[in-house]
C-alpha cells in the first residue's frame, strides 16, 4: 500500500475532469435527483459515486467520480490513443434497489457501488487501461463480490441504453469516456477469456439481457 500511495503523491490530478463530469450530468438530470457518496478516505486517489434517480425510467444510475481526474496508461502503439486515456463507468441498477447514506462496503447492495470503485482504481493502481471488451475480476481467486451475489468479475461494455451524446464528452482537450459494467459469473468470464470478446457478444446477442442489473439473471452459458 505504501508504494500505491507514493505513485499517486507523484501523479498529476486533473481536477478539472471531476467538474466538467458534473457540469455533463447536470444536462441530462436535475439536480435534486443526484446524490453522492462521497469517499471518506483515500488512501491513493479520491474517487466519488454518483447515485441518480431518474424519473422517466425504470431504472437508476450509479456513476463514478474521480477515475477520470488520471490519464490511464495506454501503449504508444495503440491506434487513437488519446480517445483512450480517460474514463468513467456506470451500471443502472432497478428502481428497488436502496443504498445506505454512507458506503463503507458491508452494507446491503454495496457491492454494487464496490464494483465500480475497484474497477475504478484498477487500472491506476497496475498502469494499464480500461476499455470495451476488457474484463476485471473481484479477487484473484475469482471469488465473488460479495455474500449478496454470484458475480465474480465484470465486463466493460458500451451503453445500449445511452448514446455517445451521453457517454463521451470532452473537457478542454480532453475525451472522457463513460463505459458500462456488465457483471460475470465464473463461467462467463472464463468462457470471455478462452474464446474472446466477439464470441461472448454473440453470446450477449443471443441472449438479449438488459443493460440493468439483475443479480438473478440468467447464465449466459447456461441459457
Amino acid at each position: 500500500m505504501k508504494e500505491i500511495i507514493e505513485k499517486f503523491q507523484n501523479k498529476k490530478f486533473i481536477g478539472e475532469h471531476v467538474e466538467c463530469l458534473e457540469k455533463h450530468l447536470s444536462k441530462y438530470f436535475d439536480d435534486g435527483d443526484m446524490t453522492v457518496f462521497h469517499e471518506m478516505l483515500s488512501l491513493d486517489f479520491h474517487l466519488d459515486v454518483y447515485f441518480i434517480k431518474l424519473k422517466d425510467s425504470n431504472f437508476n444510475m450509479l456513476i463514478t467520480s474521480g477515475m477520470s481526474g488520471y490519464e490511464m496508461t495506454v501503449d504508444e502503439s495503440i491506434e487513437d490513443r488519446e480517445d483512450y486515456l480517460f474514463s468513467e463507468l456506470m451500471i443502472l441498477v432497478p428502481k428497488d434497489i436502496t443504498f445506505s447514506d454512507v458506503h463503507t462496503g458491508k452494507e446491503k447492495n454495496g457491492w454494487l457501488i464496490s464494483m465500480l470503485k475497484e474497477t475504478a482504481r484498477f487500472p491506476h493502481h497496475y498502469d494499464t487501461f480500461l476499455s470495451i471488451g476488457h474484463t476485471i475480476q473481484a479477487t484473484a481467486d475469482l471469488e465473488p463480490y460479495s455474500q449478496e451475489t454470484d458475480f465474480i468479475g465484470c465486463l466493460v461494455l458500451p451503453s445500449v441504453t445511452f448514446d455517445e451524446s451521453f457517454t463521451e464528452f470532452t473537457c478542454g482537450e480532453h475525451k472522457i469516456n463513460i463505459y458500462s459494467l456488465f457483471p460475470l459469473y465464473k463461467n462467463e468470464l472464463e468462457f470471455k477469456i478462452k474464446n474472446g470478446y466477439n464470441k461472448f457478444v454473440e453470446l450477449l446477442q443471443e441472449a438479449d439481457p438488459e443493460e440493468i442489473i439483475d443479480n438473478s439473471r440468467v447464465n449466459l452459458i447456461r441459457a
